[in-house]
């Protein structure tokens, strides 16, 4: 069993900060790369951050400049400053995994709600 569990979502005012936070947990071998997405009502999950092949980290255009991802061991974080109405979603973390019964498995959280509302 793998987890990964999300935390730090909820309201905020337009021009606001939060830290999302995601822990993995379980029979983990190795976590070659972790990142994080967003489902907005009605639309589809998209990629917000993640890191490279060579470990630098790449956002979407639309989080240039505001938001900051950054991992320690097994946990990913995302500092989102600057948030927009438009930044109101679900948020995702994801990670590939290796088990230790030498399983792939691609890992998903419950996701944590962010709303960015006056």
């Amino acid at each position: 069993q793998v987890q990964l569990v999300e935390s730090g979502g909820g309201l905020v005012q337009p021009g606001g900060s939060l830290r999302l936070s995601c822990a993995a947990s379980g029979s983990i071998v190795s976590i070659r790369t972790m990142d994080w997405y967003r489902q907005a009502p009605g639309k589809q999950r998209e990629l917000v951050a993640g890191f490279t092949s060579g470990g630098s980290a790449n956002y979407a255009d639309f989080v240039k400049g505001r938001f900051s991802i950054s991992r320690d061991k097994n946990t990913v974080y995302l500092q989102m400053n600057s948030l927009k109405p438009e930044d109101t979603a679900v948020y995702y973390c994801h990670a590939p995994v290796i088990t230790t019964s030498q399983r792939y498995l691609e890992v998903w959280g419950q996701g944590t709600l962010v709303t960015v509302s006056s």
